[in-house]
């Protein structure tokens, strides 16, 4: 009688480790789905930005240094290898992008564009998507990093090298104010 019940507690023990080892697995693969969907909407703002300071610069000889940092930006997110160095090179084109709406704000044929419209509209959706898309990665990273930081599931977690995940933080040049010298 007494085998029986250490082999269910065996048992148990065994299905626990297995149930929590596939939720680790299932939470990693939600983070990393969640990122890809961040990285998509960022991308998606990266080749939307230089057609607008393209509509921009026509009406001002101002913005050439925007685009340039623009494609810099550009080429800094393509290159990031990891989600801090992917969010500061979208916090610093977060800048640069409300700088370019304060300069465009001073052009009033400029606002008036058809295509400066269409641009700055699919802007702002965009700029949607990518706060859901970046609050939706967050709650997932949190879940993940709860999972393996309560115990008992730690001890899985340790034991299967699972590690916490990045979250997907603001900076403070996405928080302030653009200032716009001429």
């Amino acid at each position: 009688m007494e085998t029986y019940i250490w082999i269910a507690v065996g048992v148990i023990v065994l299905l626990w480790i297995v149930i929590t080892y596939n939720r680790f697995i299932i939470l990693r693969n939600r983070v990393r789905n969640n990122w890809s969907q961040v990285d998509v909407v960022l991308k998606n703002r990266f080749d939307l930005i230089p057609n607008l300071v393209e509509t921009v610069s026509g009406y001002s000889a101002h913005e050439k240094e925007t685009l340039s940092r623009i494609t810099e930006m550009r080429t800094r997110y393509a290159s990031a290898q990891s989600v801090n160095e992917k969010a500061e090179a979208s916090g610093e084109m977060s800048a640069l992008v409300n700088r370019l709406m304060v300069v465009a704000e001073s052009y009033p044929d400029l606002k008036a564009s058809e295509n400066f419209l269409y641009l700055k509209q699919q802007l702002a959706e965009i700029e949607d998507k990518i706060r859901y898309a970046r609050q939706f990665y967050n709650d997932t990273v949190e879940a993940f990093n709860t999972a393996i930081a309560v115990f008992p599931s730690n001890l899985i977690a340790g034991l299967f090298g699972f590690r916490e995940q990045a979250f997907f933080h603001i900076d403070e040049a996405e928080k302030s104010n653009p200032q716009v010298r001429f």
